[in-house]
């Protein structure tokens, strides 16, 4: 039996804007219609494979969490971490967490990758779970088709036909080393995808990465358990380097096993990776949403705003990806360096850096439809049975209009319950709560009116979410 580990927590920068802190690319609907977060957790649902376990940042867990419940799928357990600690303490964690069975295998996996060929990437798993069990960690390697410096290396001591091989780990060369190793034929890109057997990888890093195991061990035994989560304990775990199981690790054995995986892989890890996987017009264009290519080449043309037209003329070899807050206009070859967008809008205090127009909440997600001195205009949507917190503000009153569903409304000691076309007003300072008593989503607009609308200007008193005190992107 194999035991999934699946790593959700990346906050995808390199997607912008698509891709962003609070709803990050392996959660977001990218390519045919579920999110590639769901597409992994459906790749793991396999005769041989137990339920996988969950790995997510605390802003995500909600989301990991709706997004499963969507597709019915089994967990063992969703670990929550705290704070982010790269992909060594996640793989510590989850290994840790099954380490009174030590000879259990585990396939680690990114929550942000495309397999095309599922039964070759199945069949590729039974060889490597057959050579974890003899003791060594396994690494699934793909033949690569141009020279990446966005992904580690193995070198193919067995040649290029052997299934497995032992061999040497390279982390990300610069673009003279990257095309050196494509021409000598005999190096593979690093998946991501790790087996090994429990005991195997703790002894590596009792080996070659000793400091991690006090932190993580103390994380785990004082996890909390909470809504179906397990929640690492942060001190702990904030003690644990930052660093990927890549450096920590696989850059430190004298000796492991890689296996060539074929059937089409894709780390969507860019906006050239993904023009990749899309299907292209005769001129080599890649157009997907409101989009109208005229005269162009080899470029991608997005538009995620049905509001948005995105035209492109004579454009060759640009990325241009629109949607309802941002738009992203680059050369093709400067993909990879996307995320260096994000730095510069963070330095500006852009909110389009980190946030959508639409934020998700364990309750629903709220949109602001207009921002001006003293008001804003917000979309609310409150799922079945769901509330949002008991809660109060300082600067602020609010006006809630529904437009659909039923709301069962607190404001201090009266409670009502309106349906659509009813209204009510929340004066400032009383203490409120919104709920969605009916069987189908609750859609009202708020109307805030105040001196301050940041989204730190709120006391909660209860919130069955037990989520901690709000900073300026958090509501409700």
């Amino acid at each position: 039996m194999i035991h999934p580990i699946i790593l959700a927590g990346g906050s995808g920068s390199r997607l912008w804007p698509v891709s962003r802190r609070s709803f990050p690319k392996q959660f977001a609907n990218l390519l045919d219609g579920a999110s590639l977060f769901q597409r992994t957790v459906e790749r793991m649902i396999a005769p041989n494979f137990a339920p996988p376990t969950v790995v997510t940042a605390e802003d995500y867990r909600f989301i990991a969490q709706k997004q499963l419940a969507d597709i019915q799928a089994p967990v063992s357990q969703l670990l929550v971490e705290p704070v982010a600690r790269n992909t060594a303490a996640s793989v510590l964690v989850s290994a840790l967490s099954l380490k009174d069975t030590p000879d259990a295998v585990l396939l680690v996996v990114p929550s942000d990758q495309k397999i095309h060929d599922e039964r070759a990437f199945h069949r590729v798993i039974v060889e490597a779970e057959r050579v974890a069990r003899n003791g060594l960690i396994v690494a699934l390697g793909v033949p690569p088709t141009r020279a990446a410096t966005e992904f580690g290396y193995l070198k193919v001591e067995g040649g290029n036909d052997a299934s497995v091989m032992i061999s040497e780990f390279t982390e990300k060369p610069d673009a003279d080393l990257a095309k050196a190793m494509l021409e000598e034929g005999n190096w593979l890109w690093n998946s991501g995808m790790f087996l090994f057997r429990v005991d195997t990888v703790l002894r590596a890093f009792e080996q070659h990465a000793p400091e991690h195991i006090g932190p993580a061990e103390a994380a785990l035994a004082l996890a909390s358990e909470d809504l179906g989560f397990s929640r690492l304990e942060k001190d702990s775990f904030q003690r644990c380097p930052n660093i990927s199981f890549d450096y920590a690790i696989m850059e430190n054995l004298q000796e492991f096993a890689a296996l060539r995986m074929s059937g089409g892989w894709n780390d969507l890890g860019n906006w050239q990776t993904m023009k990749e996987v899309e299907e292209t017009d005769p001129k080599d264009n890649v157009v997907a949403g409101d989009c109208t290519a005229i005269d162009c080449e080899g470029s991608l043309l997005k538009s995620e705003d049905a509001g948005t037209k995105l035209v492109g003329l004579g454009l060759k070899d640009i990325i241009a990806v629109a949607t309802q807050d941002g738009i992203l206009v680059a050369d093709k070859s400067r993909s990879a360096d996307v995320g260096q967008v994000v730095d510069v809008l963070r330095t500006e205090g852009a909110p389009q850096a980190d946030s959508f127009r639409r934020c998700f909440r364990p309750w629903g997600y709220y949109e602001t439809l207009s921002l001006g001195p003293r008001f804003q205009v917000k979309r609310i949507m409150v799922e079945p049975g769901a509330k949002l917190s008991l809660q109060s503000h300082v600067h602020r009153a609010e006006h809630w209009v529904v437009v659909s569903g039923s709301a069962l409304v607190t404001v201090d000691s009266d409670v009502t319950l309106l349906s659509e076309n009813e209204s009510t007003y929340i004066p400032l300072g009383a203490v409120h709560r919104l709920e969605n008593p009916g069987k189908l989503p609750l859609h009202l607009i708020e109307v805030q009116s105040g001196c301050y609308l940041g989204e730190d200007d709120i006391v909660r008193y209860e919130d069955i979410y037990q989520r901690e005190e709000p900073t300026k992107d958090i509501v409700h």
